[in-house]
This record gives C-alpha cells, structure tokens and sequence, in this order.
C-alpha cells in the first residue's frame, strides 16, 4: 500500500524585517539627499546589507508564503539596493578609473524611471493590502518621481527636495509597518492599526 506523507513547514511573516530593512537604507539615504551627510560611501553598508539582503530574505520568504505582491515588491527593493550599491562603487572607483570615467549618470534616469512605472503598478495592489503599505508606495512612488525628474534636469533643485522628503517619510511609515507586524503578531492583538484594503478592486 502506497502512502504520500505531506510536510507543512510554517514560515513566519517576513514584512516586519523586510520593511525595517527598507526604513533603514532610506533613512541613510535620504540624510545623504538633505546634505547631512556627505558622499554614499556610508551608505554602501546599508544599501547591501539592509536595502537589499534584509528585503531579498523577505523576498524568498514571501515566494513561500505563495505571496506573489510581497515577493515581488521585496524582490524588486532588493535588486534595486544591490544595483545602487554597484553603481556607487563603481563612481567611487572601487573597480578602476577606466569604469569610474566612463560612467554617465544619465543610465540613473532610465533606472529611475523603469522604477517609477514599476512602483505604479505595485501601488495598485497596494490598495488592496493595507493602508500603511498604500501609503508606503505612494511615497516610493514620490520618490521616484523626484530621482527621476532632477536627473534629466526637470525642476532639478524643487524635484531633488520631493526625493529627499519622500524617502525620510517613507523611512518613518516603513517604521511604522515593520513596528506594527512585529507587535501585532507578538500580541496576537492589533496593537498597532495597519488599516483595512480599500477594497476597490477586490470584493
């Protein structure tokens, strides 16, 4: 007789560290706009280690939870840290001067911008996963709005500002998102309001 034994493996709910890794790196990054902080050098160690590694392990997590929005908005946060991280360096002139001169910032606005229409379509599925994460893309999507305007020279002072506001508001409600699923799910308890999806798309 032929028996199939079927192992359930119980993951936890990734978003909490996923979006403390997100709050972390704009945090940094966002100093860095505001002039408060010279240079990225500085931000390199939190651009990979919490930008991306934290989101990425959020990522493959999320793939196990049959969470196709949360891995793939985690994911793409990821790639896109570990993607700046590289750019960085290569400006610095970390892998030569021969790659350090012939690097065009302009290849940023292309960056910027597939992440904008990105952000955008993530949004609408943001609207039916909570209020705080609605509100998290809403400001990714600012953010990306203003990095990609200031770098083709749009309004480049006024849209380098709404970059650098967007990304410190989106690092205090990444807090808030990260804060409010560890409490929630240690409490077993809504200690701290997510708020309910819109429910405009889904019933």
């Amino acid at each position: 007789m032929h028996q199939e034994n079927h192992v359930r493996i119980s993951v936890a709910d990734p978003s909490a560290l996923g979006l403390f890794g997100l709050a972390m790196v704009t945090l940094v990054a966002s100093a860095s706009k505001f002039g408060i902080v010279s240079g990225v050098s500085l931000v390199l160690p939190w651009a990979i280690f919490l930008g991306a590694s934290a989101q990425l392990v959020a990522c493959l997590n999320d793939i196990k939870h049959n969470n196709v929005f949360g891995a793939t908005a985690f994911g793409g946060y990821a790639f896109f840290w570990y993607g700046m991280a590289l750019s960085w360096m290569i400006q610095l002139g970390v892998f030569g001067e021969a790659m350090k001169a012939a690097a065009d910032p302009k290849a940023y606005g292309f960056v910027f911008l597939g992440y904008l229409i990105f952000t955008l379509y993530m949004t609408i599925g943001a609207v039916e996963t909570n209020k705080t994460l609605l509100v998290i893309f809403i400001l990714i999507d600012l953010l990306f709005l203003g990095l990609t305007l200031s770098t083709f020279g749009i309004a480049a002072h006024a849209m380098h500002m709404l970059a650098a506001i967007s990304e410190f508001t989106l690092a205090m409600a990444s807090f808030y998102g990260s804060a409010a699923n560890v409490l929630n799910k240690t409490f077993g308890r809504e200690f701290l309001p997510l708020g309910k999806p819109l429910g405009i798309f889904k019933k």
